[in-house]
């Protein structure tokens, strides 16, 4: 009856049921052209980063929440990092997760409120690197304090590199640039900056392989003249601090003007004001060492000069000194001792040529040629009696080994087997060619080789007599 009552109250189609994702999907119709485009204000919280790149968060004021979901397509244009707690201006349309029922709102565009994005995004971005120690002091390199070859890496059509070649070229004769072109302002000009700083390298890297040291890089200038924070954010992405950071090669940051910091400033090894002023600290101390370099010689001139106008004026004085008269004294005795002594070493010197010139005439006589004829007919005399008396012992001995030869082969023939043989008799072998020796040992039938003294003869034995 009750039941009845109720559905009296509707009418048929009122009291048609949908299903929950029929009424999900017209909830979210009604959403989504409701509140197709809508700026939400409100602090963030809960923010995680999908693997898929998608940022999932919360929305909250002091009395309620909104979940927000900024996709991948989205969130790859927004150059500052979410984290809890910021306050944020979001521009999006609602929508509803189905898979829970719930409402979100898909963000498309997002805002720091206060701070600017940019600015924010610097700030974390610094902050990040600074924690990880990218930017301390004891990483910072020296600069060659006499650079040969500098690579720079700027827009070959910007003021930046212009001012450089004109300061190096003032300043310096011995300094050579190697220029790698690179974007830096617009999207992707990071990533051409990156390329550059490692191709230097590689031709760094490359020349010291191949023992190339004057094609190998000294110091980098890595820059670009001034502009708004938009212009120089190419020089504020990670990868630009990183890749400077890496390099086996110091390097010198100038971008902008003096007043114009960019995260590349605090990962280099040294910040330059100005491209113009880092052309002038690589080219520097060329200059001041010239300068110095004719100071210190303009000073060593007037010391000498003042040196040696004082021992001038030092030997005047003492060329009026009773100590030169001394010195006069001492002079001439030496001299006259120095005279005496070299006529007694002439004399001594003539008495040992006349006693060297009498042995030589004494040797000389000795070694005349009819002495030596003399001597080489005796000496050949005796040569020859030698040689008669040694040529007749080699004849003696020869003579006797050859008798004893002869008696030794008389011997060896005596009691040779073919001796034997030429007397009539006879060697037997078996097949094997045993020797044979006992007649009991070979049966009738059996083959025998007989040798003679010429020649041998095959037989077959008929019968053995075997020695009683």
């Amino acid at each position: 009856m009750q039941q009845s009552l109720l559905s009296s109250l509707f009418d048929s189609t009122e009291r048609q049921p949908l299903t929950v994702s029929e009424l999900t999907f017209k909830i979210r119709d009604t959403l989504e052209k409701s509140f197709a485009a809508v700026w939400v204000e409100g602090e963030i919280s809960n923010f995680r980063q999908h693997t898929s790149g998608h940022w999932y968060f919360t929305l909250k004021d002091e009395s309620a929440q909104l979940k927000a979901a900024c996709y991948r397509s989205a969130n790859q244009g927004i150059r500052f990092r979410l984290e809890d707690g910021l306050q944020v201006r979001a521009r999006g349309r609602l929508s509803v997760y189905e898979q829970q029922g719930s409402y979100q709102l898909v963000v498309e565009s997002i805002a720091p409120v206060g701070a600017g994005a940019l600015q924010l995004a610097f700030e974390q971005t610094k902050a990040r690197l600074q924690a990880e120690g990218l930017f301390a002091r004891e990483l910072k390199r020296p600069i060659p304090f006499f650079p040969r070859r500098i690579g720079v890496v700027t827009s070959a059509s910007g003021a930046a590199i212009r001012d450089i070649i004109n300061v190096i070229s003032r300043r310096t004769r011995t300094v050579h640039l190697l220029v790698v072109p690179a974007r830096v302002q617009g999207e992707g000009a990071s990533h051409e900056i990156v390329r550059a700083i490692r191709f230097l390298n590689d031709h760094h890297a490359c020349a010291l392989r191949e023992a190339r040291h004057d094609a190998a890089i000294d110091v980098v200038i890595v820059g670009r003249g001034g502009g708004s924070i938009e212009d120089l954010w190419a020089f504020n992405e990670e990868a630009v601090a990183r890749a400077i950071r890496a390099s086996a090669i110091p390097v010198i940051s100038a971008v902008g003007h003096e007043t114009d910091f960019t995260i590349a400033d605090f990962a280099a090894d040294l910040r330059a004001p100005t491209p113009s002023a880092a052309a002038e600290l690589v080219a520097a101390h060329e200059e001041e060492l010239c300068e110095r370099l004719e100071q210190l010689v303009g000073g060593l001139r007037r010391t000498l000069n003042h040196r040696i106008a004082a021992e001038r004026a030092h030997v005047r004085e003492l060329t009026f000194a009773r100590g030169f008269d001394e010195v006069r004294t001492k002079l001439r005795s030496a001299a006259s001792a120095a005279d005496e002594r070299q006529d007694r070493l002439q004399d001594a010197m003539g008495r040992i040529f006349q006693n060297t010139f009498r042995r030589f005439d004494a040797a000389a006589r000795l070694l005349s040629p009819g002495e030596l004829r003399n001597r080489a007919m005796t000496r050949r005399a005796r040569l020859d009696t030698v040689t008669r008396a040694q040529d007749a012992a080699v004849i003696s001995r020869i003579e006797k080994a050859r008798q004893q030869f002869g008696s030794s082969v008389t011997a060896l023939e005596a009691m040779s087997p073919l001796k034997v043989l030429e007397r009539g008799y006879a060697i037997a072998q078996d097949g094997t060619g045993k020797i044979v020796r006992d007649a009991s040992n070979i049966s009738a039938g059996d083959d025998l080789r007989v040798r003679l003294w010429k020649g041998a003869l095959d037989c077959r034995v008929e019968k053995t007599d075997p020695v009683v």
